[in-house]
Order: C-alpha cells, then structure tokens, then sequence
C-alpha cells in the first residue's frame, strides 16, 4: 500500500466503526433501562464474562464499572468450570459478552449459572442465537460491518461493545448519585484524585519551615529569612501574629532599584501589603489555581484568625502531578 492508500484506509476504519457506535442508539430502548435498573437494584455484584476478544472488552467494561460505583468482577468462561464459578452467588447480576452468540464456552456456562439463579444479561451480536435465547434481557450490539476487510478479527463489534459498557457504566453512575468526591474516593494516587480530595492541610509546609518576620524587624533580618528558606519570600505579621504583608525577591529587586542604602530599613518598609491567603481546608488544587490566576509562586495559609499556619509552593503542588483543572 501507498501512502495515499494508507491514509484513505485509515480513515475507513475509523468510519466504519463511528457509524458502529453510532448505530447503538437504537439499542439505547426499554431493555436497556431494564438492564439499569436491574444493576442498580442488584445486592451483589456485576459478573462479566467473554472469550477472546469480547473478554478482553469485559475485562475493561469491569474496570469502568469499579471505578464508577458498581462493582464488578470478570469470570473467564474457561475457569468457571474449573472452579471460579465459585466467586458467583445468588444476588449478583452476570452479562454474557458474544458476537456471534454462539459462543460454546458460553452456551456450556449458561446452565450452571441458570442453576445459581442469577439474573443474565446478553451483551449480543446476533439477536436470534442461542445465548439470546437463554438470557432474562438482550443488548442488542450487532454491528453492520466489521473493519477487518475479511470481516473476521473484531473491531467494530468490540468498539461498539465497549461503548454500551461505557452507556451502562456512566447511566448506573448517574443513578447512584456518584459524585466527583466520590470518585475522588476510588481514584487516590491519579492526578484526578488529588484534584478532587488532597486539601492543602495535607501537604503544606509547617512550624519552622514557614518564613515569617516581624514587621518591625530588620530588613537584613527578612533577607536571611527569604533566602534560608528557599521559598522566594517571607511574610511579615504584626505584634499580634497577624499577616499584613509579604516580601518576595521581585520587592527587594524593586526596593534595591530606589535606593541601595537598606542598612536602616525594616521589613514593613520592603513589604507589599494584603497577600494573597488561603484557609487550610479548602483543596490543594484550589491553592494552584489561585497561584496560576495571581501570577505568584507561594501562597499563605492562615487560620480563622488571620495567623500564618502554612506556606505552599508551586513547585510543591506541581511535583505532585496536581492540575487546577
């Protein structure tokens, strides 16, 4: 193949399998509701089970599922007969994944679980196979045509397959009321995670590692201060521990540029009033967008008080994956 016949066939398969996708709508009907309900009604969890490549989709339908509030195991239909139905009971819901619905190890695993009385869902390529015969409720998943030009390997059937477990998965979703926090909750190490729950008490720097000064101190005082700390700045309080100001390298830079002569200065007179402060409680990603809207790279946290009981920096926030949106 050319190039030209490269790109032309590359942009078919990706055709062939939107049009695939896009047939499902009329899938999305009264047995699809069925089908929520059911799941949602379900004590137990949601089985998935396929061969080949319709395993391979179940195995990422579960994965969606669990990461979404329902929880959903995968049963290879070889092991089941070996032992692993033993993971089955009674009040959970399996969903049978075939093409052809012709599928043997399915077809042999269908009277054991009938026996379980389990509630079975087809997940169906051929509405008028055997497993559509034997299953409570039937998705219809049948695509027009496959991508393969031998219409052998599955592509666009196990596309559309994995876009009615993603319908099932975000329907459920929406059904439980799952939230972002919630989500938060399943996902802890992934930057979304963190974006969602890590508070800024969790990962700002405390007690001696906060750069402060009193504002009547020296300015030489400020300077050891800024530079000690490695944060680019110091905040200055009062005689009552209250924030009224901060000095940054831009303001010694600019202090620096009327006169040279500091010896006599203080730290209220280098300082540029009302920084920018955040509550401890509010979310780590809060704290960047702030920086990020604000053009600054430390951030003071105070408590009800207006005392400085934190600093966080940009850098603390950015080495730990964390996005603002």
């Amino acid at each position: 193949m050319n190039k030209e016949e490269i790109i032309k066939k590359g942009k078919e398969v990706i055709r062939i399998e939107a049009e695939a996708v896009f047939a499902l709508i009329e899938s999305i009907d009264d047995s699809f509701y069925s089908v929520i309900e059911k799941i949602f009604e379900c004590s137990g969890r949601v089985v998935l089970t396929g061969m080949g490549k319709s395993g391979l989709i179940a195995r990422k339908i579960v994965a969606t599922l669990n990461s979404t509030g329902t929880a959903a195991i995968y049963l290879h239909p070889s092991d089941a007969v070996h032992g692993d139905l033993g993971m089955v009971r009674k009040e959970d819901v399996v969903i049978l994944l075939s093409k052809s619905g012709e599928t043997e190890e399915i077809i042999n695993l269908i009277p054991m679980l009938k026996r379980l009385e389990v509630t079975l869902i087809g997940m169906i390529g051929n509405t008028n196979s055997k497993i559509a015969r034997e299953v409570d409720y039937i998705l219809n998943v049948a695509v027009p045509e496959e991508a393969c030009p031998f219409d052998l390997a599955p592509t666009a059937s196990t596309t559309a397959t994995l876009a009615m477990g993603d319908a099932i998965s975000v329907c459920l979703l929406k059904r439980r009321g799952f939230t972002e926090e919630d989500f938060a909750m399943l996902h802890p190490g992934g930057s979304l995670g963190k974006r969602l729950s890590l508070k800024i008490s969790e990962i700002m720097s405390t007690g001696d590692k906060i750069p402060i000064v009193n504002e009547n101190a020296p300015l030489k005082d400020a300077i050891y201060k800024i530079t000690s700390k490695f944060l680019g700045c110091t905040g200055v309080v009062n005689d009552k521990n209250v924030l009224i100001g901060i000095i940054t390298d831009g303001d010694l830079r600019r202090l620096l540029e009327k006169t040279l002569d500091i010896k006599n200065l203080l730290a209220k007179d280098a300082m540029s009033l009302n920084p920018k402060k955040i509550s401890p409680d509010v979310l780590a990603s809060f704290a960047l967008q702030q920086m990020e809207n604000h053009k600054i790279t430390s951030l003071f946290i105070t408590n009800e008080k207006k005392n400085p009981i934190g600093i966080i920096h940009l850098h603390q926030l950015l080495n730990l994956g964390l996005s603002s949106r």
